[in-house]
């Protein structure tokens, strides 16, 4: 009973802010003496503070509490292709640190040590020790298999599948850790701060170096039945055209989908076009908004391909809306006008489309958000919480 009451007083601290003795005991219907010695342990724990002293009403001032945000940190990952990016955030889901570097890694192996330099990095800027940290999440290409421990899926890092992999990443970043596909982090991020929130059934298209789908139902992350649902750049786009592969190839390591609609294919459409000096997609879009008409075109057969994307989620899972992201995504002031018209041409179930609102930083604001969900209640079972 006593710690069933320092639950209930801890969550009404961290989800209804500071508060004084009698405020806390009318909030929860425990009453004031009881309230009172869970304040006093909860606070010889580390876990709640004082937090000044209430002024209102007559009398002595009541003492004003809140949770520690301190009493432990969580350590979100994201690992691209093109950048890592790593933050550190207390509990209250403040970020104390960060870094972003460029990917510059060729071998799995090379890139494990790289994220433990990082992490290393990113908890001394934020004088932090490895020990302060509660729980990190990793976002990554790909679909984790924990019986495995392998990341299935993810060719634009190389070496990435191998087994024991994750273990690997463990070893370095501590037990317990959380790799989660990044798409999934992405539409955690937009919902929890971004152009999703209080949306109960959307997906969220991320498109860049790959193309992934984070799945939201019932407000909730949908993994599928191995952790595979929106991999959506495997989906069989141009087999019209191109003809099923053969019986004996098995199915290719890059996603027609993707290989058709990511980064290199918007490059592609753009020499296609006339523009064979452009190396770049960021570079195509950059000249699609000067007017280059041969960039606007490669623009329109790119948002022709992701309508393709859109129609097809949107007559399986019918989504409330679909958040863009990603490189590619970004660039919704280009997409969105092309990428509406086609879906009226192909589909009768078009759901409203829009930008997401974190950019760069939506893996990231994910990983935090899913690891402050286990952290706040693992700091809670520790025996002293390190007093």
């Amino acid at each position: 009973m006593r710690e069933l009451n320092q639950r209930a007083v801890l969550h009404r601290l961290r989800t209804g802010g500071p508060a004084t003795r009698p405020q806390v005991a009318r909030d929860t219907g425990l009453s004031k003496p009881t309230v009172g010695q869970a304040l006093s342990d909860l606070e010889r724990r580390g876990l709640v503070r004082p937090a000044g002293r209430s002024s209102a009403g007559p009398g002595r001032a009541a003492v004003v509490y809140e949770a520690n945000p301190a009493a432990g940190h969580v350590l979100g990952v994201d690992i691209g292709r093109e950048r890592i990016r790593l933050a550190v955030a207390d509990l209250a889901g403040t970020v104390v640190g960060r870094l972003t570097e460029r990917n510059r890694c060729r071998s799995a192996a090379a890139l494990v040590r790289t994220v433990r330099e990082f992490a290393e990095r990113t908890l001394d800027r934020a004088g932090l020790r490895p020990q302060d940290v509660v729980s990190t999440v990793v976002g990554s290409p790909g679909v984790p298999d924990t019986s495995g421990r392998v990341l299935h899926h993810a060719p634009n890092l190389p070496g990435w599948g191998r087994r024991g992999l994750l273990d690997e990443l463990e070893a370095v970043l501590g037990p317990g850790l959380v790799v989660e596909n990044d798409a999934n982090l992405t539409a955690v991020g937009e919902r929890e701060a971004g152009a999703a929130r209080g949306v109960d059934v959307f997906a969220c298209i991320t498109v860049g170096t790959g193309i992934g789908m984070g799945i939201v139902v019932n407000g909730r992350l949908f993994r599928g039945g191995h952790g595979a649902a929106g991999e959506v750049g495997y989906l069989p786009y141009g087999w019209p055209a191109t003809g099923l592969p053969g019986a004996d190839s098995g199915p290719p390591p890059q996603g027609m989908l993707e290989s058709a609609a990511a980064a290199r294919s918007v490059v592609a459409l753009a020499a296609a076009n006339g523009l064979t000096r452009v190396r770049t997609a960021r570079e195509v879009f950059r000249l699609a908004r000067a007017g280059e008409p041969a960039a606007l075109r490669a623009v329109e057969e790119e948002a022709a391909r992701l309508a393709f994307v859109v129609a097809s989620v949107a007559a399986v899972l019918d989504p409330e809306l679909v958040v863009l992201g990603g490189g590619i995504g970004s660039n919704t002031d280009l997409l969105q006008e092309p990428l509406e018209r086609a879906l009226r041409r192909s589909t009768p179930f078009a759901p409203r489309i829009v930008p997401g609102e974190l950019g760069a930083d939506a893996v990231l604001v994910g990983a935090i958000a899913t690891a402050l969900g286990t952290a706040r209640d693992l700091v809670f079972d520790r025996p002293d919480n390190g007093n």
